[in-house]
Formats: structure tokens, C-alpha cells, sequence
């Protein structure tokens, strides 16, 4: 059984959830659309069309846009049968939507907002995706959306001081070879273990569809507006425990379980893996660009997917006062922000060996 990540999104409908603050991701989403229903058309087998259509969308969180992810899914499946039988899908086909994540996801939020009029059944699967949370065979197409920089753990010695791998940034900069090697060990763990736990539960010919964000060859976390914004949430940490608010042991023993990867390190885990093949690496333009131009903005959507797992670390109050000056800190770095490199959306489109 695989370790569960200590990350989970704001729950609930309030100010600060991830539910109302996701309007970034699900940009993505659409704007990927396109991209994912040529994907479907083009390389997923008719034959696997049958009385019952399964998706899953593994690292769900509480919505909304895991229903916006399966439903365009669902939508590009059945103008596929369509097209290709001349038959109404409706009448044929039954929709069964699997929805997975951590298990102290925010499930009820998830279910209490699942659309009106959906034309699929649906069900929760608790579990860590790192490993298997499914039946083989369970499922056609599955869905990662904004979930698959994700890892298990921190990598070991980042977050002790007494070991040469003590990561002093509470992230991945880039810049230090060293601890940019631990983590991409880590993640390439991670994610081969997720791969392999995918690769039972798909159907033989399925899809897997990886949506998220990446680097371009070559460029640091720390260079991109993503990486900034990371930098900032660690220095606003920082000025807390200077006030005294925070213990700085805790700032220098907190690291985040994720790794933002290159296009070629994607490239390369997925093809050792062998489970899979790469039927396209989609880089997508986003509308919103990279960040929200504006720091209030920024601020409060970052604090939405960041907020809880600094509020396990360091209270409630502590977090909410570290992202007050992480906008103040935006604001400051604005033109710095505007000038950086850019980072990379995609769209990975997987078919199972």
C-alpha cells in the first residue's frame, strides 16, 4: 500500500476553498478541449465502446473541475460512437464516472455538487493513487488533472539539517543540483508506481489523460512565475518566524511533496515505465497566461491549493498571516513576475500497452 500524500485541497464552498478558486485549472481544461477530443477520436478503439463506458478521475479533489474533466470526456466518447456506428449513444451507452482522491478529500462537498441532469452514475474511490485503488481491468479512459507533480513524500534529507541534502527552500528552486536530484528520484518513484497501479486498472487499449503544468527543458522552477510565487510563500515564512510567530525550526524542516518536471524527464519516466505509450505531448496555450495578473488574485487562488497544507504545519492563523504578505510580496515583485520565464501547460495523452 502506498503512502498517502500529505496534501489535500480546501474543502467546502467557503471564501478560501480550492471550489471557488479553481477557475485557473479549469481553464486548462477547455482550452485543452480540443486537443483531448481529437486525442479520443484518433486513438481510442470503437471496439472498447461498449454497453458500459468507465471513467476515472484520479486525484479528484471537491470539485467543480473534475466534472468539467469527465463530462468533455464523456461528450468526445459519444460523438465518437456517433460518428463512427451512426447510432444515438444515449440509447447504448451507460456512463459510470469514478471519482478518486486522498481519503481526507472533501468528498461531500463533491457529491452535494455533482451537476444536475449528469448523464452518468458515479461513485467514490478514497485512496492514494501512488498505488492501487481499483479492480483491473475497471475503467476506459482515466483523467489527472493539475495531480501529477504530486509526490508520496518529501525526499529523505531535505528537510534535515544536519544532512547535506537539507533543502532550505520549501520547494524545488532548481538551482541546487543536488536537491533537484533527490526530487526527481522521488518523483520518478512516484510516478512509476502510479503508472504501474494505472496499468492494471485500465482496460487493455485504454487512454490516460495528464493535465498539469511543466518546465521546458532546461529552465528552473525558480525562474518561472509558478516558482516566484513558491519563493514568496517560503520568505513570508520566514518573516514569521522572525517575528516570532512561527518556530524558524519548523520553516527549515518544511519542504512540499511535489516536482514540477521537465518535458524531457516526463518523457523519459514514461517511457522506462513501459506500460505505456505517448500518443501526444500537447504544450497548451493558457488563456490566463501564466499566473492571474493581479497579486490579491494570485494570493488567494495559490493559497486555495497551498493553504491546508501549511495550516497542518503551521496553524490556521499562522497561514492566513503568511499569504497576507505573499500579496504584499507579489506586489513588490510585480514587474519580476510579468518577466518571467515561461512555464509549460500540457496535455499528455497515454494509450496502455
Amino acid at each position: 500500500m502506498s503512502t498517502t500524500p500529505q496534501w489535500v485541497m480546501f474543502g467546502g464552498e467557503g471564501p478560501e476553498s480550492y471550489n471557488q478558486h479553481s477557475s485557473y485549472q479549469r481553464a486548462l481544461l477547455e482550452a485543452a478541449k480540443e486537443k483531448m477530443n481529437e486525442a479520443i477520436s484518433a486513438k481510442l478503439s470503437l471496439d472498447l465502446i461498449s454497453d458500459r463506458f468507465s471513467v476515472a478521475d484520479f486525484g479528484c479533489a471537491s470539485g467543480p473541475n473534475t466534472f468539467a474533466a469527465v463530462q468533455n470526456i464523456i461528450d468526445a466518447v459519444e460523438d465518437k460512437y456517433r460518428k463512427e456506428t451512426g447510432q444515438n449513444s444515449a440509447e447504448n451507452l451507460e456512463f459510470q464516472v469514478l471519482f478518486n482522491d486522498s481519503t481526507t478529500n472533501d468528498f461531500n462537498t463533491l457529491f452535494q455538487a455533482l451537476p444536475a441532469g449528469r448523464r452518468y452514475y458515479s461513485a467514490g474511490v478514497p485512496g492514494s493513487f501512488f498505488g492501487r485503488v481499483l479492480p483491473k481491468h475497471s475503467f476506459h479512459i482515466g483523467v489527472i488533472s493539475y495531480a501529477f507533480h504530486f509526490t508520496s513524500k518529501t525526499p529523505k534529507g531535505i528537510t534535515d539539517r544536519d544532512s547535506p541534502l537539507w533543502n532550505r527552500d520549501m520547494h524545488c528552486t532548481g538551482f541546487n543540483e543536488a536537491v533537484k536530484k533527490a526530487y526527481l528520484d522521488q518523483y520518478s518513484v512516484d510516478t512509476n508506481n502510479l503508472l504501474d497501479a494505472r496499468a492494471e486498472e485500465l482496460l487493455p487499449g485504454g487512454l490516460m489523460l495528464l493535465f498539469g503544468s511543466g518546465l521546458r527543458d532546461g529552465v528552473k522552477m525558480s525562474e518561472t512565475a509558478k516558482g516566484m510565487v513558491m519563493d514568496f510563500i517560503g520568505a513570508s515564512l520566514n518573516d514569521l518566524a522572525q517575528q516570532g510567530i512561527i518556530e524558524q525550526d519548523k520553516v527549515d524542516s518544511f519542504s512540499t511533496p511535489l516536482y514540477i518536471a521537465e518535458e524531457g524527464e516526463l518523457r523519459q519516466i514514461i517511457k522506462e515505465n513501459g506500460k505505456f505509450t505517448i500518443e501526444a505531448f500537447e504544450d497548451i496555450i493558457h488563456p490566463y497566461g501564466e499566473f492571474p495578473l493581479d497579486p490579491k488574485v494570485l494570493a488567494v487562488s495559490t493559497k486555495a491549493s497551498f493553504g491546508a497544507f501549511l495550516s497542518s504545519h503551521f496553524g490556521v492563523d499562522a497561514m492566513r498571516k503568511a499569504f497576507e504578505l505573499v500579496e504584499i510580496k507579489a506586489r513588490e515583485e510585480f514587474s519580476r513576475i510579468q518577466n518571467a520565464k515561461p512555464g509549460m501547460q500540457y496535455l499528455i495523452v497515454l494509450r496502455k500497452n
